[in-house]
C-alpha cells in the first residue's frame, strides 16, 4: 500500500521541522517476502559494490594524476562522518573535491556573507562554493566524487539505494523524522538524488526520504538505480 506523506510534510514551516509523531511504517506484505527482498537487496549491493570498486581502481589513478597536474598535493580521498542506519555514525568516503581545511573555510565564509548564510540554511549547500577545487568541480559535475562510496556499500555501511546519509550537525533539524529515516540503510542514490538534488530545499529532502521510508521495495530500488544511471549519463543533477 503506497502512503502519501507529502501533504503532511509540506505543512511544515520552512525554517523549523516539528516532531509530528508520524505513525510507524505500515506494511501489508508477507514477512517472508520482506525477508527475501532484504536478502536480494544485499546481494544487489554486493554485486554493485564490487563492480564499482573495479572501476574505482583506474579512476583513482586518474584523479591522482589530475591533482598532480593541477598542483594539488592534498589527499585524494576524504572521509566524513555521517549518520547511518539506526543512527550509527560511520565514515563515508569520497574523492576530495574541496580545499584542505574546507570546514573552517566554510565557517568563516558564512560568518562574513549573510546571503550565503541564508542560502546554506535553506539548501545545506552553496551554488558557488568557494571551497571547491578545479578538479573537484569536474568530479562533482560528473558525480565521480561519489565513487569511493562503493567501498561503504561493500562494508555494509551503505546501500546502493536509500536516503542520502545526513551530516551529524543536521540531526536536530531532522527532528521527529530521525528514527524513521535512519531505519533505512543510507544509499549512494535515492529519491532526492533523482529528483533534482541541486534544486531542492532541506525540507524537500526530508519529504522524499519519508516517502522512501513508507514506500520502498526492491522494485523501487531497481527503478531508482536505472534513473540514476540515466541522469548521470545525461548529466542531470548528481548522485
Amino acid at each position: 500500500m503506497k502512503v502519501d506523506v507529502r501533504d503532511d510534510i509540506l505543512s511544515l514551516k520552512q525554517d523549523y521541522i516539528e516532531n509530528l509523531g508520524l505513525i510507524p511504517k505500515q506494511v501489508d506484505r508477507n514477512r517472508t517476502i520482506l525477508m527475501i527482498e532484504k536478502i536480494l537487496k544485499r546481494l544487489l549491493d554486493i554485486l554493485g559494490g564490487f563492480c564499482g570498486f573495479l572501476i574505482l581502481i583506474p579512476l583513482t589513478i586518474g584523479v591522482w594524476l589530475a591533482n598532480k597536474l593541477s598542483k594539488d598535493n592534498g589527499p585524494i580521498f576524504y572521509a566524513h562522518e555521517r549518520i547511518g542506519k539506526d543512527g550509527k555514525v560511520f565514515k563515508m568516503y569520497k574523492y576530495r573535491s574541496m580545499v584542505v581545511g574546507a570546514d573552517e573555510k566554510l565557517k568563516k565564509y558564512l560568518e562574513e556573507n549573510e546571503e550565503a548564510r541564508e542560502e546554506y540554511k535553506k539548501y545545506k549547500k552553496l551554488k558557488n562554493d568557494p571551497r571547491i577545487t578545479k578538479i573537484g568541480n569536474i568530479l562533482r559535475k560528473t558525480s565521480l566524487d561519489e565513487f569511493p562510496q562503493f567501498i561503504n556499500v561493500l562494508k555494509g555501511d551503505m546501500s546502493l539505494v536509500g536516503p542520502r546519509p545526513y551530516l551529524l550537525r543536521e540531526k536536530e533539524e531532522i527532528n521527529g523524522f530521525f528514527k524513521y529515516i535512519t531505519s533505512c540503510k543510507p544509499g549512494i542514490t535515492g529519491l532526492w538524488q533523482t529528483r533534482g538534488r541541486s534544486n531542492t530545499t532541506f525540507t524537500d529532502r526530508l519529504t522524499m526520504d519519508m516517502e522512501y521510508y513508507y514506500n520502498h521495495t526492491l522494485k523501487t530500488d531497481i527503478r531508482l538505480l536505472y534513473k540514476t544511471v540515466k541522469n548521470v549519463i545525461k548529466k542531470e543533477g548528481a548522485i
